[in-house]
């Protein structure tokens, strides 16, 4: 009887685990639309027409700079270097974000400074260490090029302004969504798409390593604000909202969709790989008041850095190669 007891019990055990994963695997469920704003709504010309002006230069003063330069496909929709480059080859203060499902974000920026994303893509064109392009001089340009008027004239009844120029980048914004994975194909319950050791890595994100405590979701974010012990100056959002101690230092949480094409990591490009990325996690970075309470010293083996670093392989999507657009003259 002793022997049936602890084969029962063996079994309930696993099964209650089974139930556990499946749960955790229902939390990462990929989404079958794109959200879109009732005040802009979807339409494929308003997005062909932001494709346009997010890869046309001209919208930048000096027409060397394009949302692209900044944001580029090629790079898991942002920039290899540490820092951004801006106007007149300007080093800025920190890394660019990416541009990657953003249709599902709010508060965007590092800081969470713009609440919309139609207020986020107007944002680096006004900056003047970005693109540098006050809006009275963007309108007047977009307008003095005569291709991009019959677009804006079947599509906006208002025709040309900033807020029509910013609903058409916002509105493609939302389209570049990173394609399915190994991990969607695993949640879908096709057990072969990922190797042992990836499956290993899941469990222990969200288990001993803590990781989904903010990187939650599709999309592995939690869309809020955290101080996870980088050493910097940059106080992040605490600058914007300063109600809270807690701010302080705290970016937003990136998600961590085709993360392996997206080096180097963090607000001001400070850590060059997922090893570097891995290691700061494991030693919980700098004690401060501010530093997030799921932040600490995790008690991790190389064997689990190994499993957690195959499991985050598993996010780079099968996207499809962004072609560029014709630009109007």
């Amino acid at each position: 009887m002793k022997y049936i007891a602890l084969i029962m019990s063996l079994v309930v055990g696993l099964v209650a685990e089974a139930e556990i994963t499946k749960e955790m695997k229902a939390q990462y469920q990929r989404p079958d639309t794109i959200p879109f704003p009732a005040d802009n709504p979807y339409q494929a010309e308003k997005a062909a027409l932001g494709k346009m002006l997010f890869f046309d230069p001209r919208l930048s003063i000096n027409q060397n700079i394009s949302c692209a330069t900044c944001h580029n496909p090629s790079f898991g929709w942002e920039q290899a270097l540490p820092l951004a480059v801006g106007a007149q080859n300007t080093a800025l203060g920190r890394h660019n974000p990416t541009i990657l499902n953003l249709a599902w974000g709010d508060k965007f920026f590092w800081d969470g400074r713009a609440a919309t994303l139609e207020e986020q893509a107007l944002g680096p064109i006004q900056s003047d260490v970005e693109m540098n392009m006050p809006l009275d001089v963007l309108i007047e340009r977009v307008s003095g090029i005569e291709g991009y008027r019959p677009y804006f004239n079947s599509i906006f009844s208002e025709g040309i302004t900033a807020e029509t120029i910013a609903k058409a980048i916002a509105t493609f914004e939302r389209t570049v969504v990173s394609g399915p994975s190994p991990f969607d194909r695993w949640i879908e319950g096709d057990e072969s798409a990922l190797s042992d050791s990836a499956k290993r890595g899941f469990e222990l994100f969200n288990g001993k390593a803590k990781c989904s405590a903010c990187h939650s979701g599709w999309n592995f974010t939690d869309n809020k604000f955290h101080d996870i012990g980088l050493p910097t100056l940059d106080e992040g959002r605490f600058v914007i909202d300063p109600s809270s101690e807690l701010n302080r230092h705290a970016f937003k949480t990136p998600g961590l969709r085709n993360i392996t094409h997206r080096a180097p990591y963090m607000h001001n490009g400070s850590l060059a790989n997922l090893d570097a990325v891995l290691v700061h996690y494991l030693s919980g970075g700098l004690p401060r008041p501010s530093r997030s309470a799921d932040i600490g010293f995790l008690p991790l083996m190389n064997d689990d850095l190994t499993d957690l670093k195959a499991f985050l392989h598993t996010l780079q999507g099968e996207d499809q190669p962004m072609s560029l657009p014709a630009l109007p003259l």
